[in-house]
């Protein structure tokens, strides 16, 4: 009797839009490892998240520089956005609506009047399936798939995502994002949600972390970090961080969002698709991480609101905790014309990848 309950209420959500039941049936909460050399990773099949990376410092002593909590169920609950994918857009759509082929859609309003990273229950609060999972030889690997139905949060047709996550050369890790529409036009943009700090996950703030950005403007927002579709050089001001800087040098410039929460325009070569993202470097512990992509932007994030969240090992995490490096396609591309576009066809999927490249440097 309970099975053909659960089985009654699972058929009225998905008539609703509301979960994937056939994922949920099939899969369970889980943690997954991946080990190369001195790089150990550990991901959950739920939101498709990170959950720890483990590396070297210059003096050989492993740390986990991505901030999260000691259990999965914590995945949950939370609204930070942990290491989780995100999805079926990633970043804001203002007023929570766009028109596409003529047809207008109205979204889920998850922050104030706008859809932010999905919408309420966007990808990174969804079970997603195991489709491989390999530990073993030179490139370990797992990958996740979530089949995202017509209407769920309000965006059109049937989508089918998928994230890897994989380990190659010395201390690297690949993310791999692909999406298909399986019957109508729809925007998609996916990105990595994780909270890096390289000096250790329970080290203190990033504010003494050198960052350097590839790009040399940002999208211009409004009050509510919604686009107005104007584009900005970063030269001279708060924003610049064309050569290397100190996040903290500058950052009480930006006291109305906090500290940083903004999109650049990377520049990359003319005629590559991977360009060179950011780099960053704690000079305490001598690790160096460099982000590689083939996304036209990078939300540049330094974890602003976060505050007394109880995370690894009973460490209280409390803004600037760790930073956002998160690849994508620029906010609100629904509603500019003259951005990148995101709208995703049978016949046009989606692919998005990140290259992370991770070293110490022994003296600066």
């Amino acid at each position: 009797m309970t099975k053909i309950f659960v089985l009654l209420l699972c058929l009225i959500f998905a008539a609703s839009g509301f979960v994937n039941c056939s994922v949920v049936e099939r899969e369970k909460i889980r943690i997954f490892q991946l080990k190369k050399g001195h790089l150990s990773l550990k991901v959950t099949n739920w939101g498709a998240s990170i959950l720890s990376l483990l590396l070297p410092d210059r003096n050989g002593k492993l740390g986990d520089v991505v901030l999260g909590y000691d259990s999965v169920k914590d995945y949950t609950n939370d609204s930070t956005y942990f290491g989780a994918t995100v999805g079926r857009v990633a970043n804001r759509i203002g007023g929570a609506q766009f028109t596409l082929n003529g047809t207008h859609y109205k979204l889920v309003a998850n922050e104030g009047n706008n859809t932010l990273h999905g919408g309420a229950r966007g990808f990174s609060d969804v079970l997603w399936k195991v489709e491989r999972y390999q530990n073993e030889g030179p490139n370990p690997s797992i990958t996740f798939s979530y089949h995202s139905v017509d209407g769920e949060e309000g965006f059109p047709g049937d989508v089918i995502v998928t994230v890897s996550y994989i380990l190659t050369g010395k201390n690297q890790l690949v993310i791999l994002m692909k999406g298909k529409a399986l019957n109508k036009p729809t925007p998609v943009n996916l990105a990595n949600h994780a909270y890096w700090n390289l000096g250790g996950h329970n080290s203190g703030n990033i504010l003494n972390e050198v960052v350097q950005i590839f790009g040399s403007q940002i999208t211009v927002v409004d009050s509510k970090l919604i686009p107005t579709g104007k584009f900005a050089s970063v030269k001279g001001t708060a924003y610049d961080f064309l050569k290397p800087q100190i996040i903290g040098s500058r950052i009480n410039q930006l006291a109305e969002t906090k500290g940083y929460d903004i999109n650049y325009v990377l520049d990359g070569e003319k005629g590559k698709k991977t360009k060179l993202a950011a780099i960053v470097q704690d000079k305490k512990s001598g690790r160096v991480l460099e982000l590689y992509t083939n996304a036209p932007g990078l939300q540049f994030y330094t974890g602003n609101y976060v505050k007394d969240l109880k995370g690894k090992g009973g460490y209280v995490y409390n803004s600037h905790a760790g930073l956002c490096l998160e690849t994508q396609a620029f906010p609100d591309s629904v509603n500019h014309p003259n951005f990148p576009s995101t709208i995703v066809t049978p016949r046009k999927p989606y692919k998005h990848y990140m290259f992370f490249k991770f070293s110490t440097k022994t003296q600066y």
